[in-house]
C-alpha cells in the first residue's frame, strides 16, 4: 500500500521559502489542482451565464453540461494531476514537465472552452484527445519501470476516452447510441478510480497521522468492494433492468460500509486533515444506497449522483488536494483553519445537496443554489489558499 503514493513529512523544520521561481510546471498536481478548483468556483457563474443566454449556443448547455464538465472537466483534471504525481513515485521515472505538462493543461482548457461554443466536433476531439493523450504520458514511464502493478491506471484513462467519445458521438448524432448512458458508464469509472485510490491512502494516512489509530484492509472486503463497483459498471453498461441495478448497487453499499468501519473512523476526529477523507468517503456507501433506492423507485436518481459527485469525489478531492498539496511542497501535513473552512463548504454543499430533496423536496431549487455556493466557495477558497503554495518551488529546494 505503501508504494501508491509517497508523501514526505518534513522531519525538521522547513528550510526558508525559496525566493522567486515560477514551479508551476514541474510536477502534474501543480497545474491540474489549481486548474480544477478554480473551474470549480467558475462553474456556478458559468451556468448563470448560460441560463441568461450570454454564451449565444453552446454545444453543451444546462444539465448535460454541468454533468459533461464535472466528470471530463474537474474530476478527470484532478485524477490526472493526482497520478502523474504518484505515477513519478511509483517508477522513480519522470512524469511530463515543463513545456509538455503546459500543453496537456492548455488541452484541457481547451476543452472547457470549445464545449461553450457551438463547434461540436472540436469540443469532442478536445475532449476525447485530453485522457488519451494523459494515458499514453502515464504509460511511456510505467512502460520503461515495468510497473505493471498500475497499468490498469492507464487502461482507466483510456476507457474515459472512449466514453468521452461515446458521449460526444451521439450528441453529434453519428451513432445512436443514448449520450447519457456514456456519462453514467464515465461516472461509473470515476467512482472505480476513487475506489482504489481511498483505498489504498486512506488507511495509510490514517494509519500514520492518527497515533494507534490502526486502520485495516481485509481481503475479502476489498474484493467485494471493488468487484461490486465493476459489476455495477458492467450492469451499467449492459441497461440491465432496475432489479438487478438496485440489488448489485445495495451488496456493494454495504462491502464499502464495512470497509469504510475498518478504516476505524471515529478516531480521527482530532486530526481534519485525516477525517475530511472519511467524512467524504463514507458518502460512497451513501450513494450505493441511493442508487439502489432509485432503481427501486423511491428516491430521484439525481439525489444518488449528486451524493457521489458532490459528497464522496469533491470530498476525497479537495482532502487529497491539501494534503498532496502540503506534502509534494515539504509543508506541514496539517489542515489550517483555511483547510478546514474549504472542508466543511464542500462537505455541507454536499448535504444540502442531497438531503433537502430527499426531506423537503418543495425546498429543492433553492437547496441547489445553496449547495452550489457552498460547494464553489470551498473550491474558490482553495484555489486563493494554494495559488502561492502551487506556483512556488518547494520549500526544501528539492525539485517537484
Amino acid at each position: 500500500m505503501s508504494d501508491f503514493i509517497r508523501i514526505e513529512e518534513p522531519k525538521q523544520a522547513p528550510a526558508p521559502a525559496i525566493r522567486g521561481g515560477f514551479a508551476l510546471w514541474q510536477l502534474g498536481f501543480r497545474p491540474f489542482y489549481l486548474l480544477a478548483s478554480g473551474f470549480a468556483a467558475l462553474s456556478i457563474g458559468l451556468w448563470a451565464a448560460q441560463y441568461a443566454g450570454w454564451l449565444g449556443t453552446p454545444y453543451l448547455n444546462g444539465p448535460l453540461w454541468h454533468a459533461h464538465e464535472m466528470l471530463f472537466g474537474f474530476a478527470l483534471a484532478v485524477i490526472v494531476g493526482f497520478l502523474f504525481t504518484a505515477g513519478r513515485n511509483w517508477t522513480g521515472r519522470p512524469t511530463p514537465t515543463g513545456a509538455a505538462l503546459a500543453a496537456l493543461a492548455l488541452l484541457w482548457l481547451a476543452a472547457r472552452v470549445l464545449v461553450l461554443t457551438p463547434f461540436g466536433w472540436a469540443a469532442a476531439a478536445a475532449n476525447v484527445a485530453f485522457p488519451l493523450a494523459a494515458a499514453i504520458a502515464l504509460a511511456i514511464p510505467f512502460v520503461a519501470a515495468r510497473n505493471q502493478r498500475n497499468y490498469f491506471f492507464v487502461l482507466l484513462l483510456l476507457l474515459l476516452s472512449a466514453a468521452a467519445a461515446w458521449v460526444h458521438l451521439a450528441l453529434l448524432g453519428v451513432v445512436a447510441w443514448p449520450g447519457l448512458l456514456g456519462l453514467q458508464l464515465a461516472l461509473d469509472l470515476v467512482l472505480f478510480i476513487v475506489t482504489v485510490m481511498a483505498g489504498r491512502v486512506v488507511p495509510m494516512f490514517t494509519n500514520n497521522g492518527v497515533p494507534g489509530a490502526h486502520a485495516t484492509r481485509q481481503p475479502l472486503i476489498e474484493q467485494l468492494s471493488l468487484g461490486a463497483v465493476l459489476v455495477l459498471l458492467g450492469a451499467d453498461a449492459l441497461q440491465a433492468p432496475p432489479v438487478v441495478i438496485g440489488a448489485v448497487a445495495a451488496l456493494a453499499a454495504v462491502a464499502h460500509l464495512l470497509r469504510w468501519l475498518r478504516w476505524q473512523p471515529w478516531t480521527t476526529w482530532r486530526v481534519p486533515i485525516v477525517w475530511v477523507l472519511h467524512a467524504a468517503y463514507l458518502w460512497i456507501p451513501l450513494h450505493l444506497a441511493l442508487r439502489a433506492a432509485a432503481a427501486a423507485g423511491w428516491v430521484a436518481p439525481s439525489v444518488a449522483t449528486h451524493a457521489l459527485t458532490t459528497g464522496a469525489i469533491g470530498g476525497l478531492i479537495i482532502g487529497m488536494m491539501t494534503r498532496t498539496a502540503r506534502g509534494h511542497t515539504a509543508r506541514p501535513l496539517r489542515a489550517d483553519r483555511f483547510d478546514v473552512a474549504c472542508y466543511l463548504l464542500v462537505l455541507l454543499g454536499a448535504l444540502v445537496r442531497v438531503a433537502v430533496p430527499l426531506f423537503a423536496p418543495s425546498l429543492t431549487w433553492s437547496s441547489v443554489l445553496l449547495s452550489a455556493a457552498l460547494w464553489s466557495a470551498g473550491f474558490a477558497l482553495y484555489a486563493v489558499r494554494y495559488w502561492p503554495v502551487l506556483t512556488r518551488p518547494r520549500l526544501d529546494g528539492k525539485p517537484g
